[in-house]
C-alpha cells in the first residue's frame, strides 16, 4: 500500500518535517477514546480501498490548529472530522454516488455533500465503505478527464 504524503498547493502540512500523514497521526493520538480507534479504522478503509489516495491536511486556523485530514484522489474524496459525540466523513461529492447501503445518515439536504456521522460503538460496513471510496475515486476521475 502506497500513501503518499504530500501537501499539494494550498494545504497546510505543518513545519518542512511534517508530512500530512504524520499530522493525521497526531492528530488520532491525541483524541485518547473511541474517536481515535474509530478515525483510524476508517483511515485504513479508505488506504485500503484506494492504494493511490493522497493525505492532506487543510483548513489549519487558531481556532483549528490541527486542521482537517482530507484524502484526495483527482480531487476531495472525503473530510474527516471529530467532534465530541461523533466521527464525520464527509464526501465531497457524496450527493452524486450511489449509496445502496445507506451509509450516508448527515449532510443529505445538501446539493452535492453527502456525510457519515459515526458515534461511540457504532459499527461501519467495511465492505460498504470501501466500495463508497471506490466510487468517489472513480467520480473524480471522470470528471478530471
Amino acid at each position: 500500500m502506497s500513501v503518499k504524503n504530500i501537501a499539494p498547493k494550498g494545504t497546510t502540512s505543518g513545519t518542512d518535517n511534517e508530512t500530512a500523514s504524520e499530522l493525521i497521526d497526531a492528530k488520532i493520538a491525541m483524541l485518547g477514546d473511541w474517536r481515535d480507534a474509530t478515525l483510524a479504522r476508517l483511515r485504513d478503509f479508505i488506504r485500503e480501498a484506494d492504494p493511490d489516495v493522497v493525505e492532506e491536511v487543510k483548513w489549519r486556523k487558531p481556532s483549528n490548529p490541527s486542521g482537517v485530514p482530507t484524502w484526495s484522489h483527482a480531487g476531495i474524496l472525503c473530510t474527516g472530522e471529530t467532534y465530541k459525540e461523533k466521527v464525520k466523513l464527509t464526501f465531497a461529492k457524496g450527493a452524486l454516488l450511489e449509496d445502496p447501503s445507506g451509509l450516508f445518515n448527515s449532510s443529505l439536504e445538501g446539493n452535492i455533500r453527502r456525510a457519515i456521522d459515526i458515534g461511540e460503538g457504532t459499527q461501519i460496513d467495511e465492505k460498504a465503505f470501501k466500495a463508497l471510496i471506490g466510487a468517489a475515486v472513480a467520480l473524480n476521475i471522470v470528471g478530471h478527464k
